[in-house]
């Protein structure tokens, strides 16, 4: 019986390993399939901020890779819940058939000190703390997509302004050439308001290629280089609400960030349980059989090992694992004291950006269109120069673009506030 022993081992053995090659070899043409997948492409037309934030949810490879992270880590648990293999040791003595002893045992590991059930806190606080980077990663994928959606809605309206500002140019162009022509005032007027007009035209271009640019930064958010989009379709001057601070404080105790380094903290002290627990040596079980030849009789054979913890005691993975543990907790403090900066910086320049996009919307620009509209007709009437047509209109695109501007503003620090707190903030309220 013991001759086919030896054969039936090793053919189990190379069993064993054409089994992990060919899985190997499927697991690497999977990676190859999805490495090669093609990107998302957006449908043309306009583009709401619900549509952005559905496709940059479904498509973003940052989004993609943080799922792959937390099914990696989740096979980890379960790798985590296995038990030691047994070992198949099969020994022939002497080649010589009558003399010949050959012996057949088993060994099985027992784990001793906790280590199973450490290995499983750890891997399950790993899990966690995956989570939380998963959580982490949909709130900037959202906040990005908000931030440059507005971006490109500010861009929109700049284009907007800008064709406004290149039409007004050109009819203060044709009058001053009609006052020239009549005699009116010098040609010098007329040199005035094609410089101006020229400059206007040179803003346009400018603003359309910043709306290029941020066309391509949202939809980079969900793996698209190439927008198809014509435009987005939301409302810019949609001035987002300013929440109370006390209660935006109060939430940040539930932020992904400060969630992730929780968790690290917890993976860290688990980390450190497992290096404790391998300072207690495994034993081994051996149960056996060895069959004499000569005498013609079989033995059983039972023993016991266990290795002494004389030279190695696991003392410097242990001191290591605490350190680790110290300065996750050293880093959640950090996380903590950066998080209430942050929100403070974005709440204050929410509430700033508000009050002055109200400001100019309520008083400023109505001010300044009223002066340019003066101006203009007077300019026709002859009862003003060409200069205080081209300051009042000056003036009334320079706050038309602050407004734009601090309407930007708002967003973004609204944005950064979803980014902090990872909430899901309806798209109805933008």
């Amino acid at each position: 019986m013991y001759r086919y022993i030896l054969p039936f081992s090793l053919v189990l053995l190379s069993a064993s390993g054409n089994a992990q090659t060919l899985t190997t070899g499927s697991d690497q043409t999977h990676v190859a399939a999805q490495a090669y997948a093609p990107r998302a492409v957006e449908p043309a037309g306009s583009l709401t901020l619900q549509a952005a934030l559905d496709l940059a949810m479904r498509y973003s490879p940052d989004l993609s890779a943080a799922q792959y992270e937390l099914q990696a880590v989740e096979a980890t648990v379960v790798q985590a819940n296995v038990l030691p293999n047994p070992s198949l040791e099969v020994g022939v003595e002497d080649r010589r058939r009558e003399t010949r002893e050959s012996t057949l045992q088993i060994s099985q590991p027992i784990e001793l000190g906790g280590k199973r059930s450490a290995r499983m806190r750890a891997a399950e606080r790993g899990l966690d703390a995956a989570v939380a980077d998963l959580n982490a990663t949909k709130a900037d994928i959202r906040a990005n997509v908000i931030a440059a959606f507005f971006d490109v809605l500010a861009a929109q309206e700049r284009i907007r302004l800008a064709q406004q500002a290149s039409e007004l140019a050109q009819r203060a162009t044709t009058v001053a050439n009609k006052r020239v022509l009549a005699g009116k005032v010098s040609p010098v007027e007329e040199t005035r308001a094609r410089v101006a007009e020229s400059s206007v035209r040179l803003e346009l271009a400018q603003a359309r290629s910043e709306l290029a640019s941020v066309r391509k930064r949202l939809s980079a958010t969900w793996g698209n280089t190439f927008p198809r989009f014509d435009q987005v379709d939301g409302r810019i001057d949609a001035l987002p609400e300013l929440p109370e601070q006390p209660a935006l404080t109060q939430r940040l105790a539930s932020a992904p960030a400060l969630a992730r380094a929780r968790h690290e903290v917890d993976r860290r002290q688990a980390l450190a349980q497992v290096e404790r627990s391998r300072r207690i040596p495994d034993m081994a079980v051996t149960l056996g059989v060895k069959r004499s030849e000569e005498l013609g009789r079989n033995q059983a054979i039972v023993g016991v090992s266990i290795p002494l913890p004389v030279f190695d005691t696991n003392r410097g993975n242990v001191l290591e694992s605490l350190r680790r543990a110290d300065k996750a907790r050293d880093e959640l403090s950090a996380t903590e004291i950066r998080l209430n900066s942050e929100l403070a910086q974005a709440y204050e320049k929410l509430s700033i950006s508000r009050q002055e996009a109200q400001s100019l919307q309520n008083e400023v620009i109505p001010g300044a269109q009223s002066a340019y509209d003066a101006a203009a007709t007077g300019f026709e009437y002859g009862k003003f120069g060409f200069l205080d047509v081209l300051d009042a209109q000056r003036t009334l695109l320079q706050v038309k673009s602050q407004y734009l501007r601090a309407l930007s503003e708002a967003h973004r620090a609204a944005a950064d506030i979803d980014r902090i707190l990872g909430e899901t903030v309806p798209v109805t309220q933008r």
